[in-house]
Formats: C-alpha cells, structure tokens, sequence
C-alpha cells in the first residue's frame, strides 16, 4: 500500500513536470520569434539609416559638382578674351599646341 500511496502522490508531481516542460517549450518558440522579429525591425532601421545617409552624400556630392561647374565656367569666361588674344597674335603656336593636345589625347584614347 506505502507504493500505491507514494504513486498517487507521485503521478500529480510528474503532470505538473510535464506541463511546465510544455509551457516552457511553447515560450522558448516565442522567443525565438520575438528575436527574429526585433532583429528584422533593427536591420529595417539600420537600411532606413543608411538611405538617408547615401541620399546626403548624393545632395552633397551633387551640390559639390554644380559648384564646381559654375566655378570653371566663370574661369572659362573670364578667360576667354585673352586666349582669343593669343591665338590671334599667334596662329601657328596655337595650332602648334592644339596639335599637340590632340596626339596626347589620341594616344590616351587609342591605346590598349
């Protein structure tokens, strides 16, 4: 009987054991989704981070090379009068030097 008894007392030990075992299975699944889930959410702000970062450095890069257009073009301008001075008083030098530019630039381009 002292067996019987030490059963009976025993079997509702061991469905509470198992029922733990089992409500802590199912959280040990949430986890592990909940992990996932702030991980996606993190790499989703991490990208939005870098978006508006690459998209800065594209106004700043575009805004630096509009600047830069405006700058050689205002050099150019201001320029202009003398070297068309200078190939008037110098045609063959001029064409000398465009000649020259010309091979350079032929060379560059046509090589392999």
């Amino acid at each position: 009987m002292a067996v019987r008894r030490k059963a009976k007392t025993l079997d509702p030990r061991l469905n509470a054991l198992r029922s733990d075992i089992d409500a802590l299975q199912t959280d040990i699944k949430g986890l592990g989704t909940d992990a996932g889930e702030i991980a996606n959410d993190r790499a989703r702000q991490a990208m939005r981070d870098a978006q508006g970062v690459a998209e800065r450095a594209y106004r700043l890069a575009e805004d630096t090379a509009r600047q830069t257009v405006n700058d050689v073009e205002g050099w150019a301008n201001d320029n202009l009068d003398s070297v068309r001075d200078n190939v008037r008083t110098q045609p063959l030098q001029s064409l000398g030097i465009a000649l020259l530019v010309g091979a350079v630039f032929g060379a560059f381009f046509l090589r392999d």
